[in-house]
């Protein structure tokens, strides 16, 4: 394994660690997609930069399945998340969210599942800085997941609202 290999896990580690602590802690639920924004922004920078990367014919399809199939992972596991957390409203009005011992597990399987997916799919197709597909689409895979789990998230709310079910406290 590289050096930039090592650097990339240790990296990814830390990001899966940050996520999922912050998923377990009560905090505010955005209404605004401000980070997925950036996000999508950041992940299609990194994948374009991969695709000036490749070296050799990869017409086949591989890149484009290996994404696409990620991508649709994404949204799946997202949904499967947003069904494990608690959303409530405070007394102040304020919309709040908590993940269960579920969601961080939910997390953990969703990063491998993206990671296992591209190298089943595209596993050997490398960019010149060694990078594979997977790597190359982390960012774009966690802006679809987090963004599909949001809006679950506020379309619960809305349907709790309406039927006047919205949890104050938890």
């Amino acid at each position: 394994m590289s050096g930039a290999n090592v650097t990339n896990l240790i990296i990814g580690v830390a990001v899966v660690a940050l996520l999922v602590s912050r998923q377990l802690m009560a905090r505010r639920l955005n209404e605004n997609y401000r980070l997925s924004v950036i996000l999508a922004i950041i992940g299609l920078v990194e994948f374009a930069n991969f695709l000036k990367s490749v070296h050799g014919p990869h017409d086949d399809g591989r890149i484009t399945v290996a994404l696409a199939g990620s991508l649709v992972l994404a949204a799946a596991l997202g949904a499967a998340r947003a069904l494990t957390v608690r959303v409530w409203r405070q007394d102040d009005g304020q919309l709040m969210r908590q993940g269960t011992w579920v969601t961080a597990v939910l997390w953990i399987v969703s990063l491998a599942v993206h990671l296992g997916y591209d190298e089943l799919v595209a596993g050997h197709i490398a960019g010149t800085n060694g990078g594979n597909v997977g790597d190359a689409t982390i960012v774009l895979y966690l802006m679809i997941t987090l963004a599909v789990q949001q809006f679950l998230l506020l379309a619960r709310v809305r349907r709790q609202e309406a039927a006047g079910d919205v949890p104050t406290s938890f």
